[in-house]
């Protein structure tokens, strides 16, 4: 017992030292390719049985002859395992050159391709997340290009329709400063029409602004839902009058809703507005309101004729209008944005889809 005992202390002093050396070369090789360390680490695993048996054998005063096949097998186990170290550390180097040549135009602005072959395990990890992140990215770039066309067509729109009003104010307050105003009470209404509008304007920039910086401050309350739609109808129904346009609500659910009564207020108003503005005279809009297994769904359907099915992604973006709503008084496109806007605070989505006769935009929201 006492023999083995020594045998296995001198085994481990011997390896114990070529490890230390081993541990200390790794270190200065530490920014080298892969090839060499694990060369090293090959090296070093041989070094170790070879200095463990060495040490071993001096012990045991094994002879010349013996001593001379010991080192003849370990120097034999060394190369095989340098070769094999430096066939995995290249088949290693190359996997990663192929990963680091797809991260690259990856980062110039393509997209991650899925390296060839079979690469080792934590390689292709690292190449699935790189493409699940590329994915994420194109995504992102394709929102990006989106919202970038959305802000420079609301430029042109804003510009278009603050420019219109803004002329026809000087018209008429040089007509009035030189007295050629024939009739100066009607230059004066008119005045006041234009500069409500544009207040309007104004105003829903600001709205969109607040949502957009996330500063839209809630203060949610619990509220019947038949009496906030309720309401909504009835600020709705003067217009729907002047356009003769015949405003229904009979299927409303008594639903309780916590919400900011007066932001829901203004989402249901926008899209009153914009139904009753789009339906034709004689037309209708239907106002429903129902719980369902995602929520709250309250729902607004119009007679517009329905909306081009390439158009529907964008009917919620920020100065979008149709092609048939870009004069006065259609605004500036920012009703439906500020209706989704709310909703999203309000943990709610928004959606459109068109109906026979029309299209249908409907709300959902959280229970209460």
């Amino acid at each position: 017992m006492t023999d083995v005992l020594l045998i296995a202390l001198f085994a481990f002093l011997g390896a114990a030292v070529a490890g230390l050396i081993g541990a200390a070369v790794l270190r200065l090789l530490r920014h080298r390719s892969l090839i060499v360390s694990l060369s090293v680490v090959a090296g070093v695993a041989v070094a170790a049985m070879l200095a463990g048996t060495l040490t071993v054998a001096w012990a045991m005063f094994l002879s010349p002859h013996d001593l001379y096949v010991v080192t003849t097998v370990v120097a034999m186990a060394a190369l095989i395992s340098l070769v094999t170290a430096v066939l995995l550390g290249r088949r290693v180097a190359a996997q990663s050159h192929e990963l680091a040549l797809a991260t690259r135009s990856f980062g110039d602005g393509g997209t991650f391709a899925m390296p060839a072959g079979q690469p080792a395990a934590e390689l292709a990890a690292l190449a699935r997340e790189l493409a699940a992140t590329s994915a994420k990215l194109d995504s992102s770039r394709e929102r990006e290009r989106a919202l970038e066309t959305s802000r420079r067509e609301l430029v042109a729109w804003i510009s278009h329709d603050l420019r219109t009003p803004l002329a026809g104010l000087r018209a008429m307050a040089e007509a009035l400063e030189d007295g050629m105003a024939a009739d100066s009470g009607r230059y004066l209404r008119q005045i006041r029409v234009e500069v409500e509008r544009m207040n309007s304007m104004v105003g829903d920039l600001f709205e969109l602004s607040r949502i957009q910086a996330g500063s839209l401050a809630l203060a949610p309350a619990r509220i019947s839902l038949h009496d906030l739609v309720g309401d909504a109808l009835a600020g709705a129904d003067p217009l729907a009058r002047e356009h003769g346009v015949r405003l229904v609500g009979d299927r409303i659910d008594e639903v309780p809703v916590e919400v900011d009564g007066k932001e829901m207020s203004r989402v249901l108003g926008n899209l009153l507005i914009n139904a009753i503005r789009r339906t034709p005279p004689d037309g209708t809009v239907a106002v429903a309101a129902h719980r369902s297994d995602s929520g709250v769904v309250v729902s607004v359907t119009d007679g517009c004729g329905g909306i081009p099915e390439e158009d529907l992604p964008r009917v919620f973006d920020t100065g979008w209008r149709g092609s048939h709503a870009r004069t006065p008084p259609a605004g500036a496109g920012l009703g439906l944005a500020i209706v989704r806007g709310i909703v999203e605070a309000h943990a709610g989505r928004t959606e459109v889809r068109n109906v026979q006769g029309g299209c249908c935009f409907s709300v959902t929201l959280p229970t209460a």
